[in-house]
């Protein structure tokens, strides 16, 4: 499993039809910013709010973030000129919404055959019908530009019918079986956005729920947001410390052929090896990253 370990820890939604907020968005802390053609943005403004998002991306100036445009989906009378304008624009992925199974990301796919290689799907992970597809939208990966999954957790709890009561109840079923999903076919997974936009005590506590669930970061509606998510997905120094020591004992020529481990008083399997790999280097990416 190749898991790309480049940070994502904060992806901040900017409405590419207000260029104020997308200006902004250069010079803020986040890992990601998404340009988005679809919830944030009115209906008669979506055909200017394209042109705008690819002219950002034309003028550039976000420095090391992930560009990301969210378009409309297929089914929209927007969907298919947002994607052939993504192509052309060549973001580093096209978040997709609405996506229900695996046709979805062929319908994708074919839109997307002109945009540079390095152009990836990420896919919107908010409907009933995904839930029950995940295995084989996440398989799509290994013939598609799909690379991502983020999940969209208001248009799932506008479907069901359900709450979002503070610990996600109703949904933990859906994050848990979408990181399950995504790991098994190396995509990145981003956790959905927190509504309570002046709840940052309830932000910070959804977001240490993000990384138990293991999500790579968790998207966000608000800059205030950025802080507490970025320092709560940002792996912690003891873990990054333990990481090294395994790293360490298992290229330890000593150590050769050993499938088990004692470090430092705990338990390390080769898996442990694998994981602590990944976490140092997300650990590092991120130190280089905010070095600047």
């Amino acid at each position: 499993m190749n898991l790309n370990s480049r940070p994502r820890r904060g992806a901040l939604y900017m409405p590419a039809s207000n260029p104020r907020a997308v200006d902004k968005a250069r010079g803020l802390p986040c890992d990601v910013v998404i340009l988005d053609l679809e919830d944030a943005v009115l209906p008669e403004a979506k055909v200017d709010a394209r042109s705008a998002a690819v002219a950002a991306l034309a003028a550039g100036g976000f420095g090391q973030r992930e560009m990301v445009i969210r378009v409309n989906a297929l089914s929209t009378p927007w969907g298919q000129d947002d994607l052939a304008a993504a192509a052309t624009a060549g973001p580093d992925a096209v978040l997709v919404p609405k996506i229900s199974g695996p046709d979805d990301i062929a319908a994708c796919e074919r839109a997307l055959a002109g945009a540079p290689p390095a152009t990836r799907i990420w896919a919107m992970i908010e409907t009933g019908a995904a839930i029950f597809h995940l295995e084989a939208i996440a398989a799509m990966a290994a013939s598609t530009r799909l690379a991502g999954f983020v999940m969209g957790i208001n248009d799932l709890a506008k479907e069901m019918g359900a709450r979002m009561p503070p610990d996600r109840g109703p949904f933990v079923v859906a994050l848990s079986l979408s990181v399950m999903a995504a790991r098994m076919h190396g995509l990145v997974i981003l956790d959905g956005v927190h509504n309570e936009i002046e709840d940052l005590a309830l932000l910070e506590t959804v977001c240490r729920q993000g990384v138990e669930f293991g999500f790579d970061g968790k998207t966000l509606i608000h800059p205030s947001h950025l802080e507490i998510c970025n320092r709560v997905f940002t792996p912690a120094e003891a873990d990054v410390a333990w990481a090294r020591a395994v790293i360490a004992a298992f290229a330890d020529p000593a150590n050769a052929g050993k499938g088990a481990l004692r470090v430092q008083g705990r338990l390390a399997e080769l898996l442990h090896r694998d994981q602590s790999i990944r976490l140092v280097a997300i650990a590092d990416a991120i130190t280089a990253l905010e070095a600047g």
